[in-house]
């Protein structure tokens, strides 16, 4: 039995050691790419884990291209999983497993098909996210669905958490399902199509903050790009400040005279109260670009302060 994982981050190391556990017998052929700059590491480590394993690994964001492309031509395989992949897996790939291929994706499909699915969820303000085992097709995150778990989001949990929370579905998903897939057993059901949603992918730059956004935008915003994500941002002057850590103050003063960012309350050991458009956030943790995470009020220690898009010194 030839399994290929196409793996990235540490839950595609979580998946791949989980997966060798439950199946010790098989050859693994692991495929994996270089993390983004901002990312935490995680290509190396599951190279070191695939050779721990005995398997064969492969560095590439192109499946079929080039070295990996030898691989598809003379190595049969029975069996394709996807976890955390964010490449286009072409047909004449994945058509090529026996018993087929299969994507573990962050959400309820088929709502939430794209990228960063999570992300998105929290900074959408929704309650829940989930994780979905599905059968890989032509369309974007369109095939038959093997198995689903609903995961719940708390309302001011942050991603790390969220995450944590994810990847535990996605191990329940293995486990149940494993067995039916090598036997190739597993039954599927179509999605509906009708009521598919999409998100695109998210980059760094993303995560600034728009101040004249309401109050529960802004605190999502901050969740949901929290680690290990790069962070939410605003700029003080031409000074980047990524915002780690925030919530709704208490209590919250009313303004009638508002300059959305404007640093409006220190609170000494507490935090720092900024403006939104229909209220405030109170920061608690943040970084100026170069430094270390610090209590708020070290950095917006003035209430002539005032967050928002970069300007010149």
């Amino acid at each position: 039995m030839r399994i290929a994982l196409l793996a990235a981050t540490h839950r595609g190391l979580a998946v791949l050691r989980r997966l060798h556990a439950l199946a010790p017998a098989a050859d693994f052929s692991i495929f994996s790419f270089r993390e983004e700059p901002w990312e935490p590491p995680f290509l190396d480590t599951i190279r070191e884990e695939t050779e721990r394993i005995g398997g064969t690994f492969f560095e590439t964001r192109k499946i079929g291209a080039d070295r990996p492309a030898g691989f598809w031509d003379t190595v049969p395989v029975d069996l394709i999983l996807a976890v955390s992949w964010r490449y286009m897996i072409p047909p004449e790939i994945y058509g090529r497993a026996k018993l087929g291929a299969f994507v573990f994706h962050d959400s309820l499909l088929p709502a939430y098909r794209g990228f960063a699915p999570t992300a998105w969820a929290v900074i959408n303000g929704e309650d829940h996210t989930g994780v979905t085992l599905f059968e890989i097709s032509p369309d974007v995150d369109a095939g038959d669905i093997v198995d689903q778990r609903r995961v719940a989001i708390g309302p001011d949990e942050t991603m790390s958490t969220i995450i944590e929370r994810v990847t535990v579905a996605y191990m329940e998903l293995l486990e149940k399902n494993l067995e039916a897939l090598l036997n190739g057993t597993s039954v599927r059901r179509p999605q509906d199509h009708t009521r598919a949603t999409y998100t695109c992918r998210r980059t760094p730059e993303d995560g600034q903050i728009g101040w004249n956004r309401t109050t529960r935008d802004v605190l999502n915003l901050i969740r949901g790009a929290s680690a290990p994500y790069p962070g939410a941002f605003s700029f003080i002057g031409p000074r980047k400040l990524t915002i780690w850590a925030a919530q709704a103050p208490i209590p919250a003063r009313s303004y009638v005279g508002r300059v959305p960012g404007r640093v409006v309350e220190i609170r000494p050991g507490v935090g720092v109260v900024v403006l939104t458009a229909d209220g405030s956030v109170l920061l608690t943790q943040v970084q100026a670009e170069g430094g270390p995470v610090v209590d708020a009020e070290r950095v917006l220690n003035s209430l002539t302060i005032t967050l928002g898009p970069r300007s010149a010194a």
